[in-house]
């Protein structure tokens, strides 16, 4: 089948709200060239369970390729139109399996050497899909804390180095309370706003009571859900044949149903599983996990607020045995976890930069239980340490100023 031969009932198996949206812009999905409609279809085909944000830039799509003239979808198409595909990618079920579809034929693309040829066309879609969509300002300022170090006594290294040269080094920030005024911060952020995703709490170990406004993942408390997909991952590496790429079209064939998790928020137990079926190492080390999510949460959600804790993983051990999923006393290694968190609040920083609005955002790293930190925003001169007294509080209305 192609894109011209799509009728209503060709998306009876997708979501509710995907297929109404679908139907409603069946012409416009016609008009697409076959190397391009199920990469849109596999974004539309997640549209229940996406994020606010993520819903809002498929309808913007949708309404614009409706808007477009001939002229200018044979403009925008043209070089997707040239592409050419094998029988076996025309006759394959795209509508209903999209993500296979685009890994089969980007295989197929290396092999044809049109490889390049699609990436520029991809790229020149991209560039005037973003030039006609209109961004909606942030209604408040975006706030990013990452806090490192937990469990950790003594550190004499140097820390948040790659961070410092854009925000002020802190070096006797009160710890007294400091954990509990970062998360009241969050807090007092989500009750202030009635955007739905938009303020997060994320903890690589047990999270700390917070407000129900919050959005909130922690490692500890996925600790279920990690051991069933750990299960399923050592069943399907047990097959014959199985390989690292059919072990993951499978994974991304889960649903939360398959994996006994509850109805209670589908946008969240989709995330949550997709933060394990689709990130590597988050089910087996508590600083990846909280790594991974916040580049997630910050990349799908586009989070206004994200606080990021940082809690001690387990030392390395042999592959074979982290992936059986055997519960046992594991070493923890508190000082090795302090610099994948000071890593991870860079990379946190840099996802941050990439949203809308990143030159008002601010910024805070903090290493849990010392004095050490470093605050980035508008007002704080770059490459600056103070080695004054002061409390959290304080260095929050500095940052956020």
């Amino acid at each position: 089948m192609l894109p011209r031969d799509l009728k209503a009932e060709s998306f009876a198996g997708y979501p509710s709200q995907a297929k109404t949206l679908a139907v409603a812009y069946l012409d416009a999905l016609r008009k697409l060239p076959l190397a391009f409609a199920p990469s849109l279809l596999r974004q539309l085909m997640d549209y229940d369970y996406s994020f606010p944000v993520e819903r809002s830039v498929i309808d913007d799509e949708m309404r614009t390729l409706s808007s477009l003239s001939d002229s200018e979808h044979k403009d925008w198409f043209r070089d997707f139109s040239a592409i050419s595909l094998s029988s076996s990618l025309e006759n394959f079920d795209w509508i209903n399996l999209p993500r296979q579809f685009v890994e089969q034929q980007a295989a197929y693309l290396w092999s044809t050497h049109q490889l390049d040829a699609f990436r520029k066309a991809a790229l020149d879609y991209g560039d005037r899909l973003a030039k006609s969509r209109h961004v909606e300002p942030v209604a408040m300022q975006r706030l990013g804390i990452a806090v490192a170090g937990r469990g950790v006594a003594t550190y004499d290294a140097p820390l948040f180095r790659k961070l410092r040269q854009h925000g002020t080094r802190f070096t006797q920030v009160n710890p007294d309370g400091a954990l509990q005024t970062l998360l009241s911060a969050v807090e007092q952020r989500a009750r202030n706003s009635s955007a739905a995703y938009a303020h997060w709490y994320v903890d690589g170990g047990a999270a700390m009571a917070h407000a129900p406004e919050i959005a909130c993942i922690s490692y500890e408390s996925l600790a279920p859900l990690r051991g069933s997909i750990l299960k399923k991952m050592q069943t399907e590496i047990g097959q014959p044949g199985m390989g690292p790429e059919e072990l993951r079209t499978r994974l991304a064939k889960m649903t939360p149903a398959d994996l006994g998790m509850g109805a209670t928020d589908p946008v969240l137990s989709r995330f949550q599983m997709k933060l394990f079926t689709e990130g590597s190492g988050t089910q087996i080390y508590s600083t990846t996990f909280a790594q991974w999510t916040s580049r997630e949460v910050l990349r799908r959600a586009q989070a206004v607020t994200l606080m990021v804790r940082y809690a001690p993983r387990q030392r390395q051990r042999p592959m074979n045995e982290l992936l059986s999923g055997k519960q046992g006393e594991a070493e923890l290694d508190p000082s090795g976890s302090l610099l994948d968190a000071d890593m991870g609040a860079y990379y946190h920083w840099i996802d941050q930069q990439r949203l809308p609005d990143a030159e008002h955002s601010a910024f805070i790293a903090w290493f849990e239980g010392h004095g050490e930190g470093v605050a980035i925003g508008p007002a704080m001169p770059r490459g600056a340490e103070s080695h004054a007294p002061i409390e959290m509080s304080k260095l929050l209305s500095l940052v956020t100023a």
